[in-house]
């Protein structure tokens, strides 16, 4: 995945919105909480997202994949996807479309009926 297909597909998913932060990184947020970042890449795209703790603990040790720098550190349960052969762009998509619901949890109700979540 490109940081142009990335960027797209955060963009189609509901109430959502980018910013640039921590060193020129494509960070999106629904409803002020950020579910996925684009950025931090070394030698290719790498693509940051929120998981629950099980898919957490099976991910963080697949090739490509590890907790992701400063977040993990923090016990924070999130993914970085930063080298081959890590995910496909179809499951990236899928932790990404989850990653965004489990960010709009952490918004009030309130919040999400406004947003229409």
């Amino acid at each position: 995945m490109t940081y142009d297909e990335f960027n797209e597909f955060c963009a189609s998913l509901s109430a959502t919105e980018m910013v640039f932060q921590w060193g020129g990184s494509y960070v999106w947020k629904v409803g002020g909480k950020v579910f996925a970042i684009g950025g931090w890449g070394e030698n290719e795209p790498a693509f940051t997202f929120k998981t629950s703790e099980l898919v957490f603990e099976n991910l963080k040790d697949q090739p490509g994949l590890r907790g992701a720098p400063y977040f993990a550190s923090r016990g924070m349960k999130w993914i970085q996807h930063y080298a081959r052969p890590g995910l496909s762009d179809d499951e990236l998509k899928s932790y990404i479309t989850e990653s965004h619901h489990l960010a709009s949890l952490n918004l009030s109700k309130k919040k999400r009926l406004e947003l229409g979540l």
